[in-house]
């Protein structure tokens, strides 16, 4: 049976916590799902693009074109040194060096309307309100933000998430736009760790997803000084993003809700009536299904 695919559009901050590398080829592995443009986020926006060029390369899809955002600070993330001998210009697809254009002509121009996916701080969505707005008229926004009961490690204290807090004003206006908002807080993203059987099947597997993947896992991993307690423990660190991706095509395995959310100054997420509607993933249906459901994505 032939179906249309969906076309999306990624912002990523890839190269701070190692989950947007993990959403990443998540999203390369899920055919329901035509990618259009993958754009980046947050401190060095340049070296981000090369992580993504790298990855794209390493997986074959370089068909698909990477838009570089404002860059605001000088910050080369943890993952640096896995391509600090890449040649950004050596990228056999399509670069745009203002990805805040790119990400606008991409939505107004699709037939279709784009679902755009965003696994960190909101900049650059903001931005590109900011410079057409019309982009909220063929577009549907997917974002891994917010806590709304449930805090960082399950805490039943909610807390200020980190997208949302590193840039309240961009959030906010994001959240305020006129356009369909589901989101993934902490609530449901914040418990996806990969251990066990799923840890093994993944480690034991090679292609050229997973094997980049792993690269940076690795190195991730070196630099946070978590390698003895992985090892040990043999599991992965929170997958918070990968969350986002799967709401992209589908929301068998989670209970939605329809809440009201308002952004306090101080990064916070709270159900208020003067808040905007947002659909938020509160709760699991299947947990363990979801988490196999990575691991056989990328294994495959």
């Amino acid at each position: 049976m032939n179906f249309k695919k969906i076309p999306v559009i990624l912002d990523t901050d890839i190269g701070i916590d190692i989950d947007d590398t993990w959403a990443l080829g998540l999203l390369l592995k899920c055919s329901e799902l035509d990618v259009k443009l993958i754009t980046t986020v947050a401190q060095d926006t340049h070296i981000k693009a090369k992580l993504v060029a790298k990855f794209l390369e390493r997986a074959n899809r370089t068909d698909i074109p990477i838009g570089i955002g404002p860059q605001s600070n000088s910050n080369k993330g943890l993952l640096y040194n896995w391509v600090k001998d890449y040649d950004l210009s050596n990228y056999p697809g399509i670069i745009y060096e203002n990805g805040i254009e790119a990400l606008c002509s991409t939505i107004i121009e699709s037939y279709n309307p784009i679902t755009l996916i965003a696994i960190g701080p909101l900049g650059n969505i903001a931005e590109a309100i900011e410079f057409n707005s019309k982009i909220t008229e063929n577009a549907f926004f997917i974002g891994m933000q917010g806590s709304i009961f449930i805090g960082y490690k399950e805490n039943p204290t909610p807390t200020a998430e980190y997208n949302v807090f590193s840039d309240v004003i961009a959030c906010r206006k994001v959240f305020q736009a006129p356009w369909e908002k589901t989101i993934t807080p902490l609530d449901t993203c914040g418990n996806i760790v990969l251990s066990g059987e799923n840890y093994k099947q993944f480690m034991k597997c090679n292609n050229p997803v997973v094997d980049a993947i792993k690269e940076c896992f690795e190195l991730w991993v070196e630099k946070t000084g978590l390698g003895s307690l992985i090892s040990k423990e043999q599991k992965t660190s929170i997958l918070f993003d990968t969350v986002a991706i799967y709401l992209a095509f589908s929301e068998e395995l989670l209970n939605i809700d329809d809440l009201k959310l308002e952004v306090t100054e101080t990064g916070f997420t709270k159900i208020s009536k003067k808040g905007n509607n947002i659909r938020c993933a509160r709760s699991w249906k299947d947990l363990q299904a979801f988490k196999n459901f990575i691991v056989n994505r990328l294994t495959s």
